[in-house]
């Protein structure tokens, strides 16, 4: 990861080679949207030319760049940092969550037209009813995010990057910045950690090293404990949804519980709120005997992003120092076809004692993640939130940029659905109408993994869901399109998004919210 840090004392870099300099569009063509002379040392326009501007194709539109060659470089002499324009769009849109994500876009831009070498500092612009902390923050994210690379698996050395970024603005307290720029990064680390997991090619990213990877990256942490539950263990403890979709792998399954418990947990009038978190860990999903196409499973390796972005959240909250307790659950299994494998029509039984009838085992993530959301209530939580790369009839309704977002109480959605736009994560919430519960009725069992082709895909699996997490507050994030990016645009690279971290970490570092989970009523 880039490093990220606030412009320091002692001056600007000696390697600097680049300088971002923020700009708003307007109807008279791109004006600047800081003081050019606010960071001592720093060569910057004093005003833009906007008829050159506009033969150069650079509006200000947000994320978009341009590179003004330093003059002593482009008359021969040694060369200076080079001057990049930085889009924001129009300046009264740069307000509140939007124009944080704003600041994030064009941070993630601005480290990729800055060059392959040395430091670039980039100048943050003033958002509207956000303090310099937050700005800062999500420079860094969008910064740290836009010079994201996995290259593990490539023969030929990693392409070279930026060294570091670093952050300023000429009137406000440095210390924000340091601030908002050390909790920026720190959470774009865990972004990436969620990110490298789901890139990962499936036949090395097996359940056991998924495991593996967790207990690692967990070790020497004191507040967090990890559990590997192995096959046997699975089966002492009924989780029949899991086994069942296990069965036609050679690969065992795994189930990882991680429990982070804060050395200073905030209590309100002598309650401490306690979240649960759970996550789809299908490391490959072939479809199992209901094959998918050749197409549909180039991207499998992506089905395990729910259980990815939950724990790389806990990662995150925990090294931000996160005051609610957490317990996360994380089901992990290849989902293939073999002569062992579940077939159309047999019938699970799951952790809870409730039977599944599965007509279909491409709809696999319901069947694991039902013992999964037992196991999290059997935890005794204020809350219940899960993440999951469910249903393509979410990406039909929602497209790739959106998650489906559903669950049993009001306020909670609320609050997922604010966390993420907050972050940068959006979501839409559907209804979770009690009606459609006839579309997963069985013939034979207590309900059917399928509701009825061509209707209400996500719902019907988050009514499934539903049966599973008793009458404990819970929301369902279907994540299926935003799990993984098909293009490198503003902070994303082609592939795995970490979509759901940053949702998550907002939540389990927030007073707000966590004085909400310690005054519900319990049960």
């Amino acid at each position: 990861m880039i490093d990220v840090t606030a412009l320091s004392a002692t001056g600007l870099p000696d390697d600097l080679a680049a300088v971002g300099i923020p700009v708003h569009s307007t109807g008279d063509g791109p004006v600047l949207a800081c003081d050019p002379g606010a960071i001592a040392g720093v060569a910057s326009p004093e005003s833009l030319d906007a008829d050159w501007c506009e033969r150069q194709g650079f509006s200000g539109k947000v994320a978009q760049t341009l590179v003004l060659r330093s003059p002593a470089a482009a008359s021969g002499g040694a060369s200076g940092p080079d001057v990049v324009l930085v889009g924001l769009g129009a300046a009264d849109a740069l307000a509140g969550n939007k124009g944080l994500e704003t600041v994030r876009r064009s941070a993630g831009a601005f480290v990729r037209a800055a060059g392959k070498r040395g430091s670039a500092l980039l100048v943050l612009p003033d958002v509207r009813d956000e303090d310099v902390a937050d700005t800062a923050a999500a420079a860094a994210e969008g910064g740290s995010l836009g010079a994201y690379r996995y290259d593990e698996f490539r023969s030929a050395d990693p392409t070279p990057g930026l060294g570091s970024l670093v952050l300023a603005h000429g009137a406000a307290d440095s210390t924000g910045v340091a601030a908002g720029s050390a909790r920026g990064a720190r959470v774009a680390r865990s972004v990436a950690m969620a990110r490298d997991l789901v890139n990962e090619p499936p036949s090395s990213l097996t359940p056991q090293r998924f495991a593996d990877v967790v207990v690692e990256r967990f070790a020497g942490v004191p507040e967090v404990t990890v559990e590997v539950w192995d096959e046997d263990r699975i089966t002492a403890e009924r989780l029949g949804g899991l086994l069942g979709v296990a069965a036609g792998s050679e690969q065992p399954p795994r189930l990882v519980r991680v429990e982070y418990r804060p050395a200073d947990p905030i209590e309100f009038d002598g309650r401490v709120p306690h979240l649960a978190l759970v996550g789809k860990g299908i490391t490959f999903d072939s479809g199992g005997l209901s094959l998918k196409t050749a197409a549909g499973m180039e991207t499998m390796k992506t089905d395990m992003g729910g259980a990815a972005a939950v724990l790389a959240a806990v990662d995150a909250i925990a090294a931000l120092g996160g005051r609610i307790p957490i317990t996360a659950y994380a089901p992990m299994t290849e989902n293939l076809p073999s002569g062992t494998a579940i077939k159309p029509g047999d019938v699970l039984t799951t952790r809870n004692g409730k039977t599944i009838e599965v007509l279909n085992t491409d709809a696999e993530g319901r069947l694991i993640l039902a013992d999964g959301l037992t196991l999290a209530v059997e935890s005794g939580p204020d809350a219940v939130i899960d993440l999951a790369t469910l249903t393509g009839a979410a990406i039909v309704a929602l497209g790739k940029e959106i998650a489906g977002l559903l669950g049993n109480d009001e306020e909670l959605l609320m609050a997922v659905g604010a966390a993420g736009s907050r972050t940068g994560e959006p979501s839409w919430q559907l209804p979770l109408y009690a009606d459609y519960a006839v579309h997963i009725e069985s013939e034979v069992a207590d309900m059917k993994n399928t509701g009825r082709p061509g209707q209400a895909g996500t719902i019907s699996a988050a009514l499934l869901l539903k049966e599973f997490v008793a009458d404990v507050p819970w929301a369902h994030l279907d994540i299926a399109g935003p799990s993984r990016t098909d293009d490198a645009r503003w902070y994303n690279t082609k592939g795995g998004s970490g979509f759901g971290v940053r949702t998550l970490v907002a939540l389990g570092t927030s007073e707000e919210f966590a004085r909400w989970l310690a005054t519900r009523p319990k049960g």
